[in-house]
Formats: structure tokens, sequence, C-alpha cells
């Protein structure tokens, strides 16, 4: 079976449109949540969110092109030419029948449903755009970015809202272990911060109300915490097989370990309180990576900020470990970028190959007192040095969907 290693990432954060920027700002603990600015929100119970501020699409895409993109759409092509571009790998040079493209979105383009909706009851039915499906379907992506490089491998779109990248992750290291590919681009993208986007979150109460201080609002583990940040954003990664990419030179960033998934099978929006689904991902990864759990000494946490999630899954890991946690840390990318849902978990895979990297592992902003339920070192006095050859970073989605993935340092 083959070895599947990364060798390319991009994306587009709040906190930065390049692994680099990100790694710095989070390092930095800078925040990227503020009040939106998009629309105004005077009449929103919530007014802020991760929001992206420094992309121009004009920058990147022709006109034509940023017509027919949803913001959704723009971020994941971005991301994916310049994850091409960071492995050193021209489209060309690879058979397009062994290459694919696994990008993943929880929502698609729901900005573009919103600002449609509201065409089709002001102006009415013949003012609808006839990209108006291509721009909103979860798929496009997909089908975009492997139009653009001529791969004619395997292509879908995984949609398990926020475990959705890192099970495109999973699916694209599937097609490389079972010879159907060398070469897979995984990753997701998302674009929830739009009207319909905030008022629906707010609506079931699961995002945090703290109008009055945005940047203090996402605050994982801590005991006064009331719910997650919406965020937005894109990452890709690109996953081969060692033989591919030893044979062309290529410089390894990460070896993919491990893959776990389960299903919670409890309910649709609130995790197990017992964290069992969470534990049997996790014990999945760890067989998958031939590892035990004491080889694992960073965790890049779900850690979303909500009062059931952060219990349940610090519980989970606490049990898959045994107790035996003096040796871990564990943090929440979340407490500066916001959550961006269906991206979440490529860009905490990004953070993690960073944190490999640099054998490092960035703090958890706004820990201001922890819950004592939580007993893992949460990384809450700022960014600290770790030796560690394996990480794990780990996604949930709404409907109990869990997903797991194992990165080792080269």
């Amino acid at each position: 079976m083959e070895e599947v290693v990364v060798t390319g990432m991009g994306c587009v954060t709040p906190l930065g449109n390049n692994p680099d920027e990100l790694w710095t700002n989070l390092l930095a603990e800078k925040s990227g949540v503020s009040k939106i600015e998009r629309f105004n929100t005077d009449a929103y119970d919530v007014r802020f969110a991760g929001e992206i501020k420094a992309f121009d699409p004009s920058s990147y895409f022709s006109v034509r092109d940023a017509k027919r993109y949803s913001r959704n759409i723009q971020y994941v092509v971005h991301s994916a030419m310049k994850a091409l571009e960071n492995a050193g790998l021209a489209p060309d040079s690879v058979d397009p029948t062994r290459a694919g493209v696994i990008l993943a979105s929880g929502m698609g383009g729901m900005d573009v449903y919103y600002e449609t909706s509201v065409t089709l009851a002001n102006r009415g039915p013949s003012r609808v755009s006839p990209f108006f499906i291509p721009m909103v379907i979860s798929n496009m992506g997909s089908g975009e970015v492997s139009i653009r490089l001529g791969w004619m491998g395997p292509s879908f779109t995984p949609v398990s809202a926020c475990a959705s990248s890192n099970h495109s992750i999973i699916s694209a290291v599937d097609q490389i272990r079972l010879g159907r590919a060398d070469v897979m681009i995984a990753g997701g993208s998302e674009e929830a911060v739009c009207p319909i986007g905030i008022a629906g979150f707010a609506s079931m109460r699961a995002i945090s109300t703290r109008n009055e201080d945005p940047e203090k609002a996402s605050r994982p583990f801590d005991k006064d915490r009331d719910g997650f940040v919406l965020a937005e954003g894109a990452g890709v990664l690109v996953l081969e097989s060692l033989s591919h990419a030893q044979k062309r030179g290529a410089t390894i960033l990460a070896r993919i370990a491990g893959v776990g998934m389960s299903a919670d099978a409890h309910h649709v929006s609130a995790p197990r309180e017992d964290g069992k689904g969470v534990k049997i991902a996790i014990e999945m990864a760890l067989k998958d990576a031939r590892i035990s759990s004491q080889d694992i000494r960073y965790v890049n946490t779900h850690g979303t900020s909500t009062p059931l999630g952060d219990v349940a899954e610090c519980g989970a890991i606490y049990k898959a470990f045994d107790g035996k946690v003096e040796h871990l840390k564990v943090n929440s990318t979340k407490s500066m970028t916001g959550h961006m849902l269906g991206a979440a978990s490529v860009v905490e895979g990004i953070v993690t190959i960073q944190s490999l990297k640099n054998q490092k592992v960035h703090g958890t902003k706004n820990v201001f007192e922890k819950d004592s339920r939580i007993l893992l070192d949460v990384c809450d006095k700022g960014a600290i040095n770790h030796s560690f050859k394996y990480a794990m970073s780990n996604s949930f989605g709404f409907g109990g969907h869990n997903s797991v993935v194992v990165f080792a340092k080269d």
C-alpha cells in the first residue's frame, strides 16, 4: 500500500492568505474576528465574524471568472493554485488520468443563495442569473479546479458539515492508497458569513453573542464560552504517493500517518456527552497509523468554543489516551480564526503541519479561566516549543460526523 505525503499547501483565512502568514499571526495570537463589514448588521443579534477582508478576486481572476464564481469557489480555486505552486508541481507534468481533485464544502455558495433569493423576490424570475446554479452547488470547487488543471482522475465533494474537509483528505488518501491516483488535491472552502448564515446560526443559539468584544468571543475551553464564531475561508493540500513525490524530487512537508472516521448516531447538532464517537475515530486513526496514543504529543482540537462540544471532545481525548496525558499539548486554532465550517479542518491540518515543521504549538487565545472539567494542557499561556513526531487534527460536524487525521514529521 502506497504511503501518502503532503507536498503543497495553500489557504485563504481571516488570519492570512497563505500558510506562512497564517502561522505567523497564530504565533503572535492575533485575532481574525471583528465586526462584520460586508453588510449592515444593526438588526442582527450577532454582528461579528471571522471575515475575509484582504482578498481581492481581481488580483487572481479575470473579470469574467470573478463574476461567475461565488466567494466559496474563488477562495478554494485560489488556494488550490497556490498549493500546486508551493508543491512545485506543474499540472501538465502528471498523468491526468492519475490525478484527482476532492474539495469539500459544508454549505456551498450560501451568499449567492441569499442574494439570488432577494433578487427573485424583488425583481422576478427573469433576473435570476444563468450562473446561479453553478455558483451555489457544493461540488463546483472540485469541478472548477479539475477543469483548470485538465485532471481526469477521481473528483467529487464530501459534504459533512464541519468535518467536510477532513473527509476530503481521508478520501484523497484512500484514492492514492488504493492505487487509483498518484496525486490528489484535497481540502475545502466555506462562505457562510452572509445575512442568512449569521441569522440562521444565531437562531440556533450556536454562535457567540459577545458583540461588545468580538476578539474575545471565541474562547475554547474557557468556563464562560457561549458558542462558536462563524468564519469563512479555504484550504488545500497537495497529496502524493511517496514514490511519485520522490521520483520528482519534491519537498515533503509531512506524511499522512493515519485516518479515522465515525458517527455519533446521537443528535442533529449536539455531540454525545460521553464522547464515544470521537473516541472511536481517534482509536481508528491510531490503529491505521500503527502507533499508540503515547506517540501523539499534540492534538489540534476541533475546539469550537461551544459549551457541550469542548468538554465532550477533551473527555474523549482523555479516555482514548487512558488518562496518560502528561506529555500531551492541545490547542484550538478557532480561538483566533473563528470556525470556518467546511474549511476548518483542512486549515487546521495546515496549522498542524506547520507545528510539526517548526516544532512549536501555538497558544489558545481567550482562556481566561479553564473549564475545570477539561483535564488537558490547552496551551493557554501562549506558543511553546515542543518536540514531537506525530500530531492529530480533529474535526466533527453537525449530524455526528467525526473525522481524525494523524500527521507525521517527515
